[in-house]
């Protein structure tokens, strides 16, 4: 039996800088991933099987649909045999649509998890393409490290980032990732530029930065407003930003014991959203 953790992806920068004439959308983005997330459970079987479990599971189909099966397929069609399977189970934690790459975490898991269970070496770059098949966020979230992102997403540098103390809010709900791109109002907007590890941190150059995405989402849905501003008047909040797409959001501390603090209140005063006090990802 193996098992992965199919970790949040936060963007803690995300730039539109144009779009491509087939739709695509071109990307300049810093992501981290988060200790949170979803979980998979795999074993050997003679079909490809899955189950869903977990708190979001009902929001999830169990079927071919799921991005999970359609990863396992495309992964034993281009380098397995037809006879082999697995049983799988996803334990769904994460908020389902949220802009923290949940279904793209999940199917980098099972590419991950599959080539060993089944023995398979394909070359990194050949992984790597077949991810990005299956979405523009699979291969960062195969990676599951800190990273600048580029392109529609097959650009990735690796970055070293120390972990950051953050609090993830969302208002319990999820927001179409096309509407949010069709309500944006400028396509052509400025790089995050040349970037080195900033001397004075990590934490003051990502205040410089955006997301781009934001304001389209916060006019598609306002509660995305009220989580920011929620999380803006935590004690000890650095800054506030939404994740991807949305309608999750999170705010930097400078501690553990201050995110912790931060999400018991919004839990508290906010019962029937998701939050969630977490570090990232080295």
């Amino acid at each position: 039996m193996l098992q992965q953790c199919a970790r949040a992806k936060i963007n803690l920068a995300l730039h539109v800088t144009g779009q491509r004439a087939d739709g695509y959308h071109v990307l300049d983005t810093i992501v981290t991933f988060a200790e949170t997330g979803d979980r998979l459970t795999f074993q050997t079987g003679n079909t490809l099987h899955l189950t869903v479990t977990g708190p979001y599971s009902r929001f999830l189909p169990a079927d071919t649909d799921n991005i999970v099966l359609k990863a396992a397929q495309a992964l034993r069609s281009r380098y397995g045999a037809p006879e082999q399977g697995a049983s799988i189970n996803l334990e769904k934690n994460l908020p389902v649509a949220s802009g923290i790459g949940g279904g793209s975490a999940n199917a980098a898991a099972t590419l991950r998890a599959l080539c060993t269970l089944w023995r398979l070496k394909p070359a990194a770059d050949d992984l790597a393409e077949l991810a990005l098949s299956l979405g523009a966020d699979v291969p960062m979230c195969l990676l599951q490290k800190p990273a600048r992102v580029t392109g529609i997403g097959e650009i990735i540098e690796p970055l070293s980032i120390a972990p950051l103390h953050l609090v993830l809010a969302n208002p319990g709900l999820s927001i179409s990732t096309p509407d949010v791109f069709n309500q944006l109002a400028e396509k052509e907007n400025s790089a995050i530029g040349e970037m080195e590890s900033p001397v004075d941190g990590w934490i003051p150059f990502l205040i410089g930065q955006r997301n781009d995405l934001q304001t389209a989402a916060t006019a598609l849905c306002p509660p995305v407003q009220t989580c920011l501003e929620a999380l803006q008047n935590c004690s000890g909040s650095r800054f506030e930003r939404m994740s991807g797409s949305g309608a999750t959001c999170f705010a930097v501390f400078d501690s553990r014991t201050t995110a912790i603090e931060a999400a018991n209140r919004l839990n508290s005063t906010h019962p029937d959203w998701w939050v969630v006090a977490t570090d990232t990802v080295s």
